[in-house]
């Protein structure tokens, strides 16, 4: 009458060693897909990383490939500037290459000071009975394009330089004024006259002009680090 308890017992007790090997066996297998899920994750955020740096690089290869290519024909270019008649007939220097006018004409930094003298010395002088009255030019720090607020005109651009001046002729020289105005005109280097007003005043006349000039800052080349984050 013992033998069925028993053997119901052994029958339980079997079954129970199987469920937690069973259970063991899952976890087991759940830890092994759970961890090969993680590692498929991480490879493939690695294997797309990698593809992201190599497409970068290839980028700044093709970059660097045409700026290579472009090479020979802009040092064409420049050599037939060089050569160029128009350029060569308003050198300021005569030893210095044709194309050396162009940067004359559109210089790297505003150069107040140098501006200023050339107004004086050159294209407001030399017609005669023409005086300066006054001339003023603002001060301008190409280095952060910061300037002094003189003139109004000065602030329609950072890349500007204002300037003010007036001249005065007798009643009789008309003429002056305008060839003062075409001196301005032929200069290399751009002037713009916002503002001009002519006043006669008894046996004088008095021009008064305001405007800007102009200055391009160089550009800098030079090969920078691009962090590229997974």
């Amino acid at each position: 009458m013992d033998s069925k308890p028993a053997a119901a017992l052994r029958k339980r007790q079997q079954i129970g060693r199987a469920n937690r090997t069973m259970f063991i066996a899952i976890a087991g297998v759940s830890v092994v897909v759970g961890f090969s899920v993680v590692l498929i994750i991480f490879l493939a955020q690695r294997i797309w990383f990698g593809q992201r740096v190599i497409a970068e690089k290839n980028h700044t290869v093709s970059v660097l490939q045409k700026n290579l290519d472009t090479v020979d024909a802009l040092k064409d270019n420049i050599r037939v500037l060089n050569t160029n008649e128009d350029l060569q007939s308003v050198q300021l220097n005569p030893d210095d290459p044709a194309i050396q006018t162009v940067l004359d004409a559109l210089p790297s930094e505003a150069n107040s000071t140098a501006m200023a003298s050339s107004l004086q010395t050159k294209l407001l002088s030399g017609v005669p009975g023409v005086t300066i009255e006054s001339l003023s030019v603002d001060t301008v720090d190409s280095t952060d394009g910061a300037f002094d607020d003189a003139l109004s005109s000065s602030s329609m651009d950072s890349n500007t330089i204002g300037f003010s001046f007036a001249v005065s002729t007798p009643a009789t020289n008309q003429d002056g004024l305008r060839k003062v105005l075409l001196q301005i005109e032929k200069s290399i280097r751009p002037f713009n006259i916002t503002n001009l007003s002519v006043e006669s005043q008894g046996p004088r006349i008095v021009m008064t002009a305001t405007g800007v000039s102009y200055y391009e800052p160089a550009q800098t080349v030079q090969l920078t680090d691009k962090v590229v984050k997974p």
